[in-house]
């Protein structure tokens, strides 16, 4: 992958996620397509935007017993994609059950804290330690699961990094200096991700509500 700069497609419809495709798949390493669009659309939609020729990651974020995650898992083969999320709170079992049933050429990755949630959200639903020390635990038990990598935010990523030097990590939630942060709370710019050790980049209403999502895709490309 060496454009590392993947769009979050986030609409449930197809031919809103092709006409975004097409204006930017010039300027992109691969599109990210999420539980909106894979509830309203499937693997028909999927192979649509196959079609546009740009890898694929899969964000459905699995969390379930095992036995359910690895069957999930191989009801998507057919579908090939690059990259396939699931969360880490599903714990070790179903993480290397997720991995075994992948395809050989997917990259299982686990979710460890979303960008979305800070110290106090955590704390409300029982987790008493920092963003940074769960996005930690959660990796190391990732990687003692044999998973590809893992879904982190900027924030935490030079400190996983170290830990798990080889390890493939995808990072969301970025936003330009000064943009607006909308929903996410821990945001860092695209290039301070990339240089802090981000494998790729997920970037999503920055480029999909801008004017022009070609010129925003390769703005951000311009400052990696």
């Amino acid at each position: 992958m060496s454009n590392p700069l993947f769009v979050a497609i986030d609409t449930p419809y197809l031919e809103t996620a092709l006409e975004l495709t097409r204006k930017i798949k010039n300027h992109v390493g691969g599109v990210k397509l999420g539980l909106e669009f894979f509830c309203a659309n499937g693997h028909h939609g999927v192979h649509e935007v196959q079609k546009l020729g740009l890898p694929i990651f899969l964000d459905l974020k699995l969390h379930d017993i095992p036995n359910t995650v690895a069957k999930a898992m191989q009801a998507i083969h057919a579908l090939e994609p690059a990259i396939v999320t699931i969360h880490a709170a599903g714990g070790r079992a179903m993480m290397e059950d997720a991995k075994a049933a992948a395809g050989a050429h997917t990259k299982v990755v686990a979710v460890t804290v979303l960008t979305s949630l800070d110290d106090h959200d955590l704390n409300r639903v029982g987790v008493a330690d920092s963003p940074d020390v769960q996005v930690a635990r959660l990796a190391a038990l990732a990687q003692e699961a044999g998973l590809d990598g893992i879904v982190c935010s900027g924030h935490e990523i030079k400190a996983v990094k170290k830990l798990w030097k080889d390890g493939f990590f995808v990072v969301p939630g970025l936003r330009a200096e000064g943009g607006l942060s909308g929903d996410q709370k821990r945001t860092v710019t695209p290039r301070q991700a990339r240089d802090d050790g981000a494998s790729i980049l997920v970037v999503g209403r920055p480029i999909t509500k801008a004017e022009s999502p070609d010129d925003a895709a390769r703005a951000i490309v311009g400052t990696l």
